[in-house]
């Protein structure tokens, strides 16, 4: 496990502050405070294992067959509707979403649910509801990359689209159209409390999920694409 770059200023930060505080500790020891010394070097031990936490990218094995869309993010599968006016091109039209809620105990990096080549990138100005309300997809900060799949018999559209919540003020996504993204690869993060949409075809992709399950991105496997050998 290592922790993702996208962080850098935060976990960067964090750690300098730390190596301060361990000073401190020292400094305060040295002087005989030592109850002191303990308390400023935990404090600077914690916030850093905290911050690295929030951060961590863990290795994901993803799974060899072209067939799957694997999960863009870590959390627990939140809602699977029909949207029937979706439209970033390429995808147009009638959709199935799954989404995806990340409490800020999961995973934040994002996920390539598939081979795919994106075509274009959409952000949209929101709102900040808690990404667990109805209207958080509809009203709340949002970027969204769409393409189509590479890999296999079909070439379908897909979209992954990031959203902010309550707490996630900082959606990070500097994928651009005409990017080609491997299945399971990182391509951005949302920072802390947030919320991860995937849409694809109605008829031509089969769910493997239901609203509770728990999701790893990268290597739990959302859906499979129909008659695709």
């Amino acid at each position: 496990m290592t922790l993702t770059h996208y962080g850098f200023r935060e976990w960067g930060s964090a750690l300098a502050l730390a190596l301060v505080l361990c000073g401190l500790a020292w400094w305060l020891y040295r002087i005989g405070w030592h109850i002191s010394a303990w308390i400023s070097a935990g404090v600077g031990v914690v916030l850093f294992l905290a911050v690295a936490f929030f951060f961590r990218n863990p290795c994901r094995k993803v799974p060899a067959d072209p067939g799957l869309l694997v999960s863009p993010a870590d959390g627990v599968v939140r809602d699977i509707e029909i949207v029937d006016d979706f439209d970033i091109p390429p995808f147009t039209g009638r959709a199935r979403r799954i989404g995806i809620f990340l409490s800020v105990f999961n995973v934040h990096v994002n996920r390539a649910p598939a081979a795919m080549t994106v075509e274009s990138t959409h952000y949209r100005e929101g709102e900040y509801l808690d990404a667990r309300h109805a209207e958080a997809t509809r009203r709340n900060e949002a970027m969204t990359i769409a393409g189509l799949r590479t890999e296999g018999k079909k070439k379908i559209p897909l979209a992954v689209r990031q959203i902010s919540g309550a707490i996630a003020r900082r959606i990070v996504c500097p994928v651009q159209a005409g990017a080609k993204l491997k299945r399971g690869e990182i391509y951005g993060m949302i920072k802390f409390g947030s919320r991860t949409e995937l849409y694809f075809p109605v008829e031509e992709v089969e769910v493997k999920v239901k609203v509770g399950d728990a999701v790893r991105g990268g290597s739990s496997i959302l859906a499979s694409v129909k008659d695709d050998d």
